[in-house]
């Protein structure tokens, strides 16, 4: 899959960096201005923190009420003072806050990734 979706925010103006990760092991591709170890390090931080989310979110809808529940979890974003790290599926994005469209890089990973199974989270 999204080669051409890194390739394609990659061409987005302010974004700095994205790739793909693997739920399971240590692969990974990137294209930006991540150098290797940057890129590895990004990987595992998105595959825990989405394994993260996804737990907290069962959590939430076991002891929750409402509904429809909050799970499964497909996507988290976390915007620090420079920079904004967007996950959908498996794909990562990250931006910079001045200049990076956080809505259209958004919407251009939810529609491409919109059919991506719920089992790659687990």
């Amino acid at each position: 899959l999204p080669v051409s979706l890194v390739s394609r925010l990659c061409a987005i103006p302010g974004v700095l960096a994205a790739g793909e990760y693997a739920y399971h092991g240590d692969q990974y591709t990137y294209a930006g201005a991540l150098d290797e170890e940057q890129a590895r390090q990004a990987s595992v931080m998105c595959r825990a923190t989405t394994m993260a989310i996804r737990m907290q979110a069962d959590m939430l809808d076991t002891v929750s009420r409402h509904s429809p529940p909050l799970g499964p979890v497909k996507a988290w974003v976390v915007r620090g003072p420079r920079t904004t790290v967007c996950v959908v599926a498996h794909v990562f994005c990250f931006l910079d806050n001045e200049t990076g469209p956080l809505n259209v890089v958004l919407e251009l990973m939810q529609e491409t990734l919109a059919n991506e199974p719920d089992d790659l989270i687990y």
